[in-house]
């Protein structure tokens, strides 16, 4: 199957739009079109669903989407342990949206990493919101810039910072003209949810509830644009840090949203986790820069 074929469906997916995801891919239209027909012609079936308003998957896309995203990811490790023995150095960090870039502490992380390791290959891989650890269990990154809480059992962290938290509403919601919510206040609502098999502890944070208890209902989500999608169209509430309002790269809130702060919910802690026993000394400089004094966290055994 044809990788770079993979990246186009995946970047269509996760964008819901040809438009969008060709700008993502640098690449104009047309060829973005063709090379998604050709995939479903060498496949036999129909991924996409097209409308005026955009795409969505079908039940093949669906399982090819998450098919996809894994054998992208085993092949950009590949190709960086291939480096490495090649006597490249290189790492490989991974990340949930901004959260890279938010971990810059006000100076960027990337440029600091550059200017004390200028000969080191780094890939960046973006996750999607069903793996908190953004690979790292996986193997396929050596260093993660993620949040907490999520089972930490063999990973060390460092909290970089811990943000409040808000309810992601419509503009138009009768409470967005509120200053501050409470989880009962949205009681009635329906809520944005991980899909079943994602990591219990950062499924239940992200939907109000606490481990073992029920969740709330509402649609399964796996990307931003996704919840974003689901606030928009159908009303659906979800949280967000205050400051990132879903936006990546710190831009303001789509049109049409609106955060407000929830006073009964634990802070989200943006942090850098890696693998407690690796001993690279790359990973360890990374974790130095991105949170520089920070105490290290082991969950207790």
């Amino acid at each position: 199957m044809d990788l770079r074929l993979l990246r186009y469906f995946v970047a269509v997916t996760e964008e819901r739009h040809f438009g969008r995801a060709a700008a993502r891919l640098h690449m104009t239209q047309p060829p973005l079109t063709r090379a998604i027909k050709r995939l479903e012609a060498d496949l036999g079936v129909t991924l996409l669903h097209r409308s005026a308003a955009g795409v969505t998957l079908t039940a093949a896309g669906t399982a090819l989407y998450d098919e996809a995203r894994t054998l992208l990811a085993q092949a950009d490790h590949a190709r960086a342990r291939v480096a490495a023995a090649a006597g490249v150095a290189s790492i490989t960090i991974g990340t949930l949206a901004d959260s890279v870039e938010r971990a810059g502490a006000g100076t960027s992380l990337a440029a600091a990493f550059r200017r004390r390791h200028p000969g080191v290959n780094v890939r960046v891989l973006e996750a999607d919101l069903t793996d908190p650890t953004t690979g790292l269990r996986a193997g396929l990154v050596d260093v993660a810039v993620t949040r907490a809480p999520f089972d930490d059992t063999g990973i060390s962290t460092r909290v970089i910072r811990s943000e409040p938290v808000g309810v992601v509403l419509r503009t138009d919601d009768p409470l967005a003209e509120r200053d501050l919510l409470r989880l009962a206040d949205l009681d009635d609502r329906t809520w944005f949810q991980f899909p079943d098999g994602t990591d219990p502890l950062w499924r239940a944070y992200w939907n109000g509830t606490k481990p073992g208890e029920p969740l709330r209902e509402g649609p399964v989500v796996r990307t931003i644009h996704e919840c974003i999608r689901a606030v928009l169209w159908n009303g659906t509430v979800g949280l967000a840090p205050l400051g990132h309002e879903l936006a990546p790269l710190g831009q303001e809130p789509p049109d049409g949203l609106t955060v407000v702060p929830l006073a009964d919910m634990p802070p989200s802690r943006l942090i850098v986790a890696w693998h407690t026993a690796d001993a690279n000394p790359l990973v360890h400089s990374f974790v130095e820069l991105a949170a520089p004094g920070s105490r290290r966290h082991r969950a207790p055994r």
